[in-house]
């Protein structure tokens, strides 16, 4: 019997072992295959993705916000965010070459384009938003040095055209286009869009594969909006409150808001001082500022430490408070005590419920006893003693108002509280607003019910405050107020059109149109004198509150002064509330500085909306008249014509016959106003200096421009024997004029008060 020899059995084991390792490897595959190609498919096909494919955004235009006529407040304009792929660099001179090059034209170090340069990515920003000229400069320096890790990504840029015009209503958007503040936060998704993206498919070198490999997705541009803001009634607006805030030494802002008080459209709205949305985060006032400076300098002279960390923490929080700060729209956001303009929701709650009327009477001694121990001041000395329902309201007398709303109970005068919008915000289409501040139930007592009366010991805000006026006497409808007039699309297709929406009937047509005609008695004959428009029908009130959350050993000595105007008053078209916080002045009372700021706004917008004035005969006296031709006239021809205008001639040369005038013709003066007629050539009056009549009463103001050989103009009405004064002149002090020139005057009376 042969017996294998041992090259044989070699053979076979050797051939089983292959047989076997072959089969373990392949059944090793076979799982490792079913793992990859079963279990984590998906998890895979992920990742590949993410190797394989570029994603790269397309930002969305963001819509456009015009104001009620078609203006421009607020566009995007095209601007470059410039990056970098690090992957995609060749060499480390490259490298170089890139951080040294846009260090030198985007003004950062090149230390930080080095630092992204070496991350193991395919995208990272350098700056974002750089403009045209810069854009050109980077495009000029890729080419020259044939640079393709860096390119140019269009991206967008907020621009807001007016400035500062509107900014507390407007707010601005942030670095990635994103709302952030006011309009631009409210209505961010109407505005933004949808951003677009092109998907690109790279090979195993990381380059962009051919463009078969491509697929792009388009961006959506955002909506349009339109607002019911008036940009020209904006600008009186703000011009005045910027003015008041100046003039009267306001500590705490002003705030102040025109609106339709049939729709409740709001037509203007404003904070001062304020800020530019173009650049929201730098500091606009210039005491905030400073002291802001002074916290950074000391901050860079202390040494690395506890101290430091702590000084550039306070610095920080200081900084942020201030943004906070001047980007709040008071407006909104800030509950006040409103003071005597409340009065007119009071007397409109007792003539609704019949409690009070015209003929009712109060006799004020000057202090009123509510509750034993529990008694209240007249702000007149003495008080008004005996008056009516309609002397009250222009007296605004505090004791007079106490007993009409003790008329009412504290049931009835909560349930017209909460029926004129004051116990709930108004709803407006704008982010950060405030509800008020009032007595729960339990609380609301005898006493609450005396100082809510005539609108202390609660807060609303300013807007909350105006809506529920306007009910008062826009014929008893509270309408919701709004700022967004119209939602349109790219396309200038109509999305949304926004209409008045009046939210219940409050009071009646018939108790309104009393309110109204008694608001007018205020300006015409009571506190609200200093609103006057000759040729207008004004209504309004006055008022004055105290802080009393602040204060100091018992005493109050910081107030708000505030004015709410309306016009015409027999039908109602436009309301103006205007709120002067903290006023640092000694005679600090609505009625002598917030009512000629609205009579100042309603000067310049009435016309501007077309309400004409009609003058009774009584103001035709003292209008304006234009003057004549005189020129070739002998001198008794030219007298008569001037008097027939009630105007006066002084004549100035030797000669018979007008040669020259002044004013010129059909320029206009007011009535009495002197005519020089010159008649020679040759003879002239020299130029003269307008005087100073600041601070004087209207009679030495008259005396002083007279005695220059000037004529004067007195904007303001003032009852005789009132106590005025002159708070501005044009042309100003010193001015240097022709004889006869018009100086206008703008007088107030100042012993009025609330």
């Amino acid at each position: 019997m042969t017996s294998l020899g041992p090259n044989v059995r070699m053979k076979k084991r050797m051939i089983f072992c292959i047989i076997a390792l072959s089969i373990a490897g392949t059944a090793v595959i076979l799982l490792r295959l079913f793992q990859l190609q079963m279990v984590q498919a998906e998890d895979l096909q992920r990742l590949a993705a993410q190797q394989q494919m570029r994603v790269t955004s397309i930002s969305s235009q963001r819509g456009t916000i015009r104001d009620r006529n078609g203006n421009i407040l607020a566009k995007s304009g095209t601007v470059w965010t410039v990056y970098l792929s690090p992957v995609d660099i060749d060499n480390e001179e490259e490298r170089q070459l890139i951080a040294e090059g846009l260090a030198d034209i985007l003004d950062v170090t090149p230390e930080f384009v080095l630092e992204k340069s070496r991350r193991n990515t395919y995208y990272e920003i350098i700056k974002r938003k750089i403009e045209r000229p810069l854009a050109d400069e980077i495009t000029q320096f890729l080419q020259e040095n044939k640079i393709t890790a860096v390119g140019l990504e269009e991206d967008y840029k907020r621009y807001y055209p007016y400035g500062s015009l509107a900014s507390t209503v407007l707010g601005f958007t942030g670095m990635e286009n994103q709302g952030a503040y006011g309009i631009e936060a409210y209505y961010d998704k109407v505005l933004s869009g949808t951003p677009g993206r092109v998907v690109s498919a790279k090979n195993a070198w990381g380059t962009d594969m051919p463009f078969k490999y491509e697929k792009m997705y388009e961006a959506k541009d955002g909506n349009d909006i339109v607002l019911t803001i008036d940009v020209n009634i904006q600008q009186f607006l703000e011009k005045h409150l910027e003015q008041a805030v100046i003039e009267h030494n306001v500590q705490n802002k002003a705030a102040g808001v025109v609106i339709d008080v049939q729709t409740g459209e709001i037509l203007a709205m404003s904070t001062k001082p304020d800020f530019d949305p173009n650049t929201p985060n730098q500091i606009y006032d210039s005491a905030v500022a400073a002291q802001l400076d002074e916290m950074k300098t000391a901050l860079e002279g202390m040494a690395e430490g506890e101290a430091r960390e702590q000084a550039e923490q306070e610095y920080r929080t200081a900084l942020s408070e201030a943004q906070f700060d001047q980007w709040r729209n008071k407006v909104i956001s800030d509950p006040y005590e409103p003071g005597s303009v409340f009065k007119i929701i009071t007397a409109s709650a007792a003539l609704e419920e019949k409690t009070m009327n015209l003929g009712s009477a109060f006799n004020c001694t000057g202090n009123y006893e509510l509750l034993p121990g529990v008694s209240y001041n007249c702000w007149k000395a003495g008080g008004h003693g005996h008056q009516n329902f309609a002397q009250a309201l222009q007296n605004s007398c505090n004791p007079a108002f106490i007993m009409i709303g003790q008329s009412l109970g504290q049931e009835r005068f909560r349930k017209y509280f909460e029926a004129f919008g004051l116990m709930e915000t108004t709803g407006v289409d704008l982010p950060g607003e405030s509800g008020s501040i009032y007595h729960t139930e339990e609380d609301f007592s005898v006493v609450s019910l005396a100082s809510s009366s005539f609108g202390q010991t609660f807060k609303v805000t300013p807007l909350q405050l105006i809506t529920a006026v306007s009910a008062a006497f826009n014929g008893g409808e509270l309408m919701q107020p709004y700022v967004v007039k119209q939602i349109v699309d790219s396309d200038g297709n109509t999305v949304e059109e926004k209409s008045p929406v009046a939210k219940r009937q409050v009071i009646s047509a018939e108790t309104s149109a009393t309110i109204a005609s008694l608001c007018e008695s205020v300006v015409s004959q009571g506190s609200g004198k200093n609103a006057y428009i000759p040729g207008y029908r004004i209504g309004g009130k006055t008022g004055t509150s105290e802080k009393l959350d602040k204060q100091i050993n018992g005493e109050v000595d910081k107030r708000i002064s505030s004015f709410m105007g309306f016009a015409p008053a027999d039908d109602p078209q436009i309301a103006v509330l205007i709120m002067l916080d903290e006023p640092y002045m000694t005679n600090p009372y609505g009625s002598v500085i917030a009512a000629p700021v609205v009579k100042n706004i309603m000067a310049d917008v009435l016309p501007y909306l077309g309400i004409e004035p009609e003058f009774s005969e009584a103001e035709q006296k003292y209008a304006d008249v234009a003057v004549p031709n005189l020129n070739t006239l002998k001198r008794g021809e030219a007298e008569a014509e001037l008097n027939s205008v009630n105007l006066k001639a002084r004549f100035v040369g030797e000669g018979e016959t007008v040669v020259g005038q002044l004013p010129q013709m059909k320029e206009e003066v007011p009535r009495g106003s002197t005519v020089i007629l010159y008649t020679d050539g040759v003879t002239t009056l020299e130029d003269v200096e307008v005087p100073d009549v600041l601070g004087r009463t209207s009679l030495q103001a008259n005396a002083a421009i007279l005695a220059e050989g000037l004529n004067i103009r007195l904007d303001g009405v003032a009852d005789t024997g009132q106590v005025t004064q002159v708070i501005s002149q044009d042309p100003a002090p010193g001015t240097v004029v022709k004889p006869g020139t018009v100086v206008t005057v703008e007088i107030i009376a100042t012993d009025l008060t609330d």
